[in-house]
Protein backbone atom coordinates (compact mmCIF):
# COMPACT_ATOMS: atom_id res chain seq x y z
CA UNK A 1 0.00 0.00 0.00
CA UNK A 2 1.49 3.31 -1.06
CA UNK A 3 2.06 5.90 1.61
CA UNK A 4 -0.55 8.66 1.95
CA UNK A 5 -0.27 12.10 3.55
CA UNK A 6 -2.83 11.81 6.33
CA UNK A 7 -3.17 14.74 8.76
CA UNK A 8 -2.32 12.55 11.74
CA UNK A 9 0.45 11.81 14.14
CA UNK A 10 2.72 8.86 13.19
CA UNK A 11 0.91 6.35 15.41
CA UNK A 12 -2.56 6.97 13.96
CA UNK A 13 -1.15 7.18 10.42
CA UNK A 14 0.39 3.75 10.90
CA UNK A 15 -2.94 2.33 12.10
CA UNK A 16 -4.71 3.70 9.02
CA UNK A 17 -2.21 2.04 6.70
CA UNK A 18 -2.47 -1.23 8.64
CA UNK A 19 -6.27 -1.09 8.29
CA UNK A 20 -6.07 -0.44 4.54
CA UNK A 21 -3.62 -3.32 4.11
CA UNK A 22 -5.97 -5.53 6.11
CA UNK A 23 -8.86 -4.63 3.78
CA UNK A 24 -6.72 -5.62 0.81
CA UNK A 25 -5.09 -8.79 2.13
CA UNK A 26 -7.70 -10.23 4.50
CA UNK A 27 -11.03 -8.97 3.20
CA UNK A 28 -9.74 -8.87 -0.40
CA UNK A 29 -11.60 -5.72 -1.35
CA UNK A 30 -10.99 -4.38 -4.83
CA UNK A 31 -8.21 -1.89 -5.52
CA UNK A 32 -10.72 0.83 -6.38
CA UNK A 33 -12.59 0.28 -3.10
CA UNK A 34 -9.34 0.52 -1.14
CA UNK A 35 -8.47 3.75 -2.96
CA UNK A 36 -11.91 5.17 -2.13
CA UNK A 37 -11.50 4.29 1.56
CA UNK A 38 -8.03 5.81 1.50
CA UNK A 39 -9.41 9.09 0.13
CA UNK A 40 -12.22 9.02 2.71
CA UNK A 41 -9.76 8.76 5.60
CA UNK A 42 -7.49 11.43 4.14
CA UNK A 43 -10.41 13.86 3.77
CA UNK A 44 -11.62 13.07 7.28
CA UNK A 45 -8.23 13.52 8.96
CA UNK A 46 -7.53 16.73 7.02
CA UNK A 47 -10.81 18.28 8.16
CA UNK A 48 -10.52 17.09 11.76
CA UNK A 49 -6.95 18.32 12.08
CA UNK A 50 -8.09 21.81 11.02
CA UNK A 51 -11.24 21.52 13.14
CA UNK A 52 -9.31 20.57 16.30
CA UNK A 53 -6.24 22.71 15.58
CA UNK A 54 -3.74 19.82 15.75
CA UNK A 55 -2.85 16.61 13.90
CA UNK A 56 -5.35 13.87 14.59
CA UNK A 57 -4.28 11.17 17.07
CA UNK A 58 -5.72 8.12 18.77
CA UNK A 59 -6.36 10.28 21.82
CA UNK A 60 -8.28 12.92 19.85
CA UNK A 61 -10.34 10.19 18.12
CA UNK A 62 -11.34 8.95 21.57
CA UNK A 63 -12.59 12.40 22.57
CA UNK A 64 -14.50 13.25 19.37
CA UNK A 65 -18.16 14.11 19.93
CA UNK A 66 -21.20 13.80 17.70
CA UNK A 67 -21.18 17.57 16.92
CA UNK A 68 -17.63 17.14 15.56
CA UNK A 69 -18.82 14.38 13.26
CA UNK A 70 -21.83 16.40 12.13
CA UNK A 71 -19.52 19.34 11.41
CA UNK A 72 -17.51 17.09 9.10
CA UNK A 73 -20.65 15.87 7.33
CA UNK A 74 -21.86 19.46 6.90
CA UNK A 75 -18.45 20.43 5.52
CA UNK A 76 -18.63 17.68 2.90
CA UNK A 77 -22.19 18.69 2.04
CA UNK A 78 -21.04 22.26 1.46
CA UNK A 79 -18.41 20.90 -0.93
CA UNK A 80 -21.23 19.48 -3.05
CA UNK A 81 -20.85 15.83 -2.04
CA UNK A 82 -24.08 13.88 -2.59
CA UNK A 83 -25.96 11.78 -0.08
CA UNK A 84 -24.76 8.46 -1.51
CA UNK A 85 -21.11 9.49 -1.36
CA UNK A 86 -21.55 10.78 2.18
CA UNK A 87 -23.17 7.52 3.25
CA UNK A 88 -20.24 5.60 1.77
CA UNK A 89 -17.73 7.82 3.57
CA UNK A 90 -19.56 7.33 6.85
CA UNK A 91 -19.48 3.57 6.29
CA UNK A 92 -15.71 3.71 5.68
CA UNK A 93 -15.16 5.69 8.88
CA UNK A 94 -17.26 3.26 10.89
CA UNK A 95 -15.23 0.37 9.50
CA UNK A 96 -12.01 2.07 10.62
CA UNK A 97 -13.40 2.83 14.07
CA UNK A 98 -14.45 -0.83 14.42
CA UNK A 99 -10.88 -1.78 13.52
CA UNK A 100 -9.49 0.44 16.28
CA UNK A 101 -12.07 -0.89 18.73
CA UNK A 102 -11.06 -4.50 18.05
CA UNK A 103 -7.46 -3.53 18.81
CA UNK A 104 -8.69 -1.80 22.03
CA UNK A 105 -7.11 1.46 20.89
CA UNK A 106 -10.26 3.60 20.58
CA UNK A 107 -13.78 3.05 21.87
CA UNK A 108 -15.88 6.05 20.86
CA UNK A 109 -19.56 5.73 19.92
CA UNK A 110 -19.93 9.34 18.73
CA UNK A 111 -19.56 8.35 15.08
CA UNK A 112 -22.23 5.66 15.37
CA UNK A 113 -24.79 8.18 16.66
CA UNK A 114 -24.62 10.08 13.36
CA UNK A 115 -27.29 8.91 10.94
CA UNK A 116 -26.30 8.47 7.31
CA UNK A 117 -27.97 10.98 4.97
CA UNK A 118 -30.94 9.72 3.02
CA UNK A 119 -30.38 9.48 -0.70
CA UNK A 120 -33.00 11.28 -2.76
CA UNK A 121 -35.48 8.96 -4.41
CA UNK A 122 -35.16 8.93 -8.19
CA UNK A 123 -38.00 10.54 -10.05
CA UNK A 124 -40.43 8.09 -11.66
CA UNK A 125 -39.79 7.89 -15.39
CA UNK A 126 -43.20 8.63 -16.87
CA UNK A 127 -44.12 8.65 -20.54
CA UNK A 128 -45.92 11.56 -22.12
CA UNK A 129 -49.67 11.21 -22.67
CA UNK A 130 -49.13 10.69 -26.39
CA UNK A 131 -46.40 8.10 -25.83
CA UNK A 132 -48.58 6.15 -23.40
CA UNK A 133 -51.57 6.16 -25.77
CA UNK A 134 -49.43 5.18 -28.76
CA UNK A 135 -47.84 2.37 -26.78
CA UNK A 136 -51.19 0.74 -26.09
CA UNK A 137 -52.54 1.40 -29.58
CA UNK A 138 -49.49 -0.13 -31.26
CA UNK A 139 -49.61 -3.34 -29.24
CA UNK A 140 -51.87 -5.11 -31.72
CA UNK A 141 -49.55 -4.32 -34.63
CA UNK A 142 -46.75 -6.47 -33.19
CA UNK A 143 -48.75 -9.68 -32.74
CA UNK A 144 -50.42 -11.84 -35.41
CA UNK A 145 -52.62 -13.79 -32.99
CA UNK A 146 -55.66 -11.57 -32.28
CA UNK A 147 -56.35 -12.92 -28.79
CA UNK A 148 -52.71 -12.48 -27.69
CA UNK A 149 -52.66 -8.94 -29.08
CA UNK A 150 -55.92 -8.20 -27.22
CA UNK A 151 -54.50 -9.73 -24.04
CA UNK A 152 -51.34 -7.62 -24.07
CA UNK A 153 -53.33 -4.50 -24.89
CA UNK A 154 -55.66 -5.17 -21.95
CA UNK A 155 -52.76 -5.66 -19.52
CA UNK A 156 -51.03 -2.44 -20.59
CA UNK A 157 -54.36 -0.62 -20.49
CA UNK A 158 -54.70 -1.62 -16.84
CA UNK A 159 -51.19 -0.35 -16.07
CA UNK A 160 -51.86 3.05 -17.65
CA UNK A 161 -55.64 3.39 -17.34
CA UNK A 162 -55.95 2.10 -13.77
CA UNK A 163 -52.44 2.57 -12.37
CA UNK A 164 -51.95 -1.11 -11.60
CA UNK A 165 -48.65 -2.83 -10.96
CA UNK A 166 -48.08 -5.54 -13.53
CA UNK A 167 -48.42 -8.27 -10.86
CA UNK A 168 -51.75 -6.77 -9.79
CA UNK A 169 -53.03 -6.74 -13.36
CA UNK A 170 -52.03 -10.36 -13.96
CA UNK A 171 -53.72 -11.49 -10.74
CA UNK A 172 -57.20 -10.21 -11.71
CA UNK A 173 -59.91 -12.84 -11.68
CA UNK A 174 -63.30 -12.92 -13.34
CA UNK A 175 -65.05 -12.18 -10.05
CA UNK A 176 -62.94 -9.04 -9.57
CA UNK A 177 -64.70 -7.60 -12.63
CA UNK A 178 -68.27 -8.18 -11.47
CA UNK A 179 -68.91 -4.54 -10.51
CA UNK A 180 -68.33 -1.28 -12.36
CA UNK A 181 -65.11 -0.84 -10.37
CA UNK A 182 -62.19 -3.22 -10.11
CA UNK A 183 -61.20 -4.92 -6.87
CA UNK A 184 -57.39 -5.11 -6.72
CA UNK A 185 -55.23 -7.01 -4.26
CA UNK A 186 -51.92 -5.20 -3.87
CA UNK A 187 -48.81 -5.41 -1.74
CA UNK A 188 -49.27 -6.97 1.66
CA UNK A 189 -52.59 -8.49 0.58
CA UNK A 190 -54.32 -5.10 0.87
CA UNK A 191 -57.43 -4.71 -1.25
CA UNK A 192 -58.46 -1.47 -2.94
CA UNK A 193 -61.20 -0.46 -5.35
CA UNK A 194 -60.13 1.16 -8.62
CA UNK A 195 -62.61 2.67 -11.10
CA UNK A 196 -62.42 1.19 -14.59
CA UNK A 197 -62.63 3.67 -17.44
CA UNK A 198 -64.72 2.60 -20.40
CA UNK A 199 -61.71 2.09 -22.76
CA UNK A 200 -59.97 -0.14 -20.18
CA UNK A 201 -63.07 -2.25 -19.57
CA UNK A 202 -63.62 -2.49 -23.34
CA UNK A 203 -60.04 -3.75 -23.78
CA UNK A 204 -60.60 -6.42 -21.13
CA UNK A 205 -63.95 -7.50 -22.58
CA UNK A 206 -62.45 -7.70 -26.07
CA UNK A 207 -59.70 -9.95 -24.74
CA UNK A 208 -62.15 -12.21 -22.90
CA UNK A 209 -64.28 -12.54 -26.03
CA UNK A 210 -61.26 -13.63 -28.10
CA UNK A 211 -59.48 -15.73 -25.46
CA UNK A 212 -59.62 -19.48 -26.27
CA UNK A 213 -59.63 -20.26 -22.56
CA UNK A 214 -62.84 -19.44 -20.71
CA UNK A 215 -62.07 -18.44 -17.11
CA UNK A 216 -64.85 -18.11 -14.57
CA UNK A 217 -65.32 -17.30 -10.89
CA UNK A 218 -61.99 -16.90 -9.13
CA UNK A 219 -59.99 -17.96 -12.20
CA UNK A 220 -57.40 -15.40 -13.32
CA UNK A 221 -58.26 -13.94 -16.67
CA UNK A 222 -54.85 -13.43 -18.27
CA UNK A 223 -53.40 -16.63 -19.70
CA UNK A 224 -50.33 -17.72 -21.60
CA UNK A 225 -50.64 -19.50 -24.92
CA UNK A 226 -50.76 -22.89 -23.15
CA UNK A 227 -53.48 -21.81 -20.77
CA UNK A 228 -51.35 -21.24 -17.68
CA UNK A 229 -50.98 -17.96 -15.78
CA UNK A 230 -49.45 -15.22 -17.91
CA UNK A 231 -45.84 -14.46 -16.99
CA UNK A 232 -44.90 -10.81 -16.35
CA UNK A 233 -41.81 -11.46 -18.42
CA UNK A 234 -43.91 -11.78 -21.58
CA UNK A 235 -45.44 -8.34 -21.05
CA UNK A 236 -42.00 -6.90 -20.36
CA UNK A 237 -40.75 -8.41 -23.62
CA UNK A 238 -43.70 -6.84 -25.40
CA UNK A 239 -42.66 -3.45 -24.02
CA UNK A 240 -39.13 -4.00 -25.35
CA UNK A 241 -40.65 -4.52 -28.81
CA UNK A 242 -42.80 -1.43 -28.42
CA UNK A 243 -39.80 0.67 -27.37
CA UNK A 244 -37.99 -0.32 -30.55
CA UNK A 245 -41.03 0.21 -32.77
CA UNK A 246 -41.99 3.60 -31.34
CA UNK A 247 -38.56 4.96 -30.45
CA UNK A 248 -39.38 5.14 -26.74
CA UNK A 249 -36.68 5.67 -24.10
CA UNK A 250 -35.09 2.63 -22.37
CA UNK A 251 -37.04 3.50 -19.22
CA UNK A 252 -40.36 2.70 -20.92
CA UNK A 253 -41.75 -0.35 -19.13
CA UNK A 254 -45.07 -1.62 -17.79
CA UNK A 255 -44.25 0.09 -14.49
CA UNK A 256 -43.51 3.33 -16.34
CA UNK A 257 -47.13 3.24 -17.51
CA UNK A 258 -48.23 3.13 -13.86
CA UNK A 259 -45.98 6.15 -13.17
CA UNK A 260 -47.55 7.86 -16.16
CA UNK A 261 -51.03 7.20 -14.76
CA UNK A 262 -50.13 8.99 -11.52
CA UNK A 263 -48.24 11.92 -13.02
CA UNK A 264 -50.90 12.56 -15.67
CA UNK A 265 -53.65 12.55 -13.05
CA UNK A 266 -51.68 15.04 -11.00
CA UNK A 267 -51.07 17.15 -14.08
CA UNK A 268 -54.83 17.36 -14.66
CA UNK A 269 -55.49 18.51 -11.10
CA UNK A 270 -55.93 15.14 -9.37
CA UNK A 271 -55.96 15.12 -5.57
CA UNK A 272 -52.81 13.64 -4.04
CA UNK A 273 -54.75 11.66 -1.43
CA UNK A 274 -57.03 10.21 -4.09
CA UNK A 275 -54.02 9.24 -6.20
CA UNK A 276 -52.51 7.56 -3.13
CA UNK A 277 -55.64 5.42 -2.77
CA UNK A 278 -55.71 4.55 -6.45
CA UNK A 279 -52.07 3.47 -6.44
CA UNK A 280 -52.41 1.51 -3.21
CA UNK A 281 -49.57 3.34 -1.47
CA UNK A 282 -49.52 2.72 2.28
CA UNK A 283 -47.90 6.11 2.91
CA UNK A 284 -48.56 9.48 1.32
CA UNK A 285 -44.79 10.04 1.13
CA UNK A 286 -44.62 7.33 -1.56
CA UNK A 287 -47.11 9.31 -3.64
CA UNK A 288 -45.59 12.73 -2.97
CA UNK A 289 -42.68 11.95 -5.27
CA UNK A 290 -45.01 12.65 -8.19
CA UNK A 291 -45.31 16.26 -7.09
CA UNK A 292 -41.69 16.69 -8.20
CA UNK A 293 -42.57 15.73 -11.76
CA UNK A 294 -45.09 18.42 -12.59
CA UNK A 295 -43.74 21.60 -11.02
CA UNK A 296 -45.22 23.75 -13.78
CA UNK A 297 -48.68 22.40 -13.03
CA UNK A 298 -48.32 23.02 -9.31
CA UNK A 299 -47.10 26.59 -9.84
CA UNK A 300 -49.98 27.23 -12.20
CA UNK A 301 -52.47 25.85 -9.66
CA UNK A 302 -50.90 28.10 -7.01
CA UNK A 303 -51.21 31.17 -9.19
CA UNK A 304 -54.87 30.42 -9.96
CA UNK A 305 -56.01 29.33 -6.50
CA UNK A 306 -54.02 31.20 -3.85
CA UNK A 307 -55.79 34.41 -2.69
CA UNK A 308 -52.49 36.29 -2.48
CA UNK A 309 -51.08 35.04 -5.80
Amino acid sequence: MADTAFSTDPELGSQILDWLNNLASIRRLSEKTIEAYQRDLAQFTTFMAAHLGEPLSLKSLQTLRSPDMRAYMAHRRNQGVGARSLARQLSALKSFFHHLERLELVNNQALFLVRPPKAAKPLPKALTSLEAKNTIAATGELEERPWVAARDMAVLSLCYGAGLRIAEALAISVSDLETSSLRVTGKGGKTRIVPLMAPVRAAIENYLALCPFKPSGRDIIFRGVRGGPLSPRLIQKRMVQLRAALGLPPSASPHALRHSFASHLLGRGGDLRAIQELLGHASLSSTQIYTRIDTDHLLDAYQKAHPRA
